[in-house]
């Protein structure tokens, strides 16, 4: 699976049209795979830390609030920006167990999804290209 850039809708107010009630015009940037993948590799990062520095509020595993709403929280950002993989899944259900946060399963399994990235990106690029006519 090759990651692509996505477009996010931008709305600001210099694009906003008076003449019509309420009609806004919309652009859009483009995000890079390269970004992407370091803002989730902070986040990640920053979740995986904040669950070991709290670690009274996150010991319970699944009976804490506190760990479900992170979890959710960052497996939800995480397959926003980087698309569904296998990898969060074992992150996640591995969080609900009491003691298992002392691991960084979320940091671990971004970096697991950027190296099969580079590997897909390099076969590719190795692959041999059909001659244009």
């Amino acid at each position: 699976m090759q990651l692509q850039a996505r477009s996010i809708p931008i709305f600001s107010r210099e694009h906003y049209d008076h003449s019509k009630q309420g009609a806004v015009t919309e652009n859009s940037i483009t995000i890079p795979h390269k970004t992407r993948f370091q803002i989730a590799m902070i986040l990640a990062i920053l979740a995986d830390a904040l669950q070991i520095i709290l670690l009274p509020l996150f010991v319970e595993g699944a009976e804490s609030p506190a760990n479900d709403v992170l979890d959710l929280g960052i497996g939800a950002v995480l397959v926003y920006l980087l698309g569904l993989h296998w990898e969060f899944l074992p992150s996640f259900l591995a969080k609900l167990v009491p003691g298992v946060d002392l691991v960084p399963l979320w940091t671990l399994s971004v970096a697991n999804v950027y190296r099969k990235s580079k590997q897909i990106a390099g076969s590719s690029a190795d692959a041999p290209q059909a001659p244009r006519e």
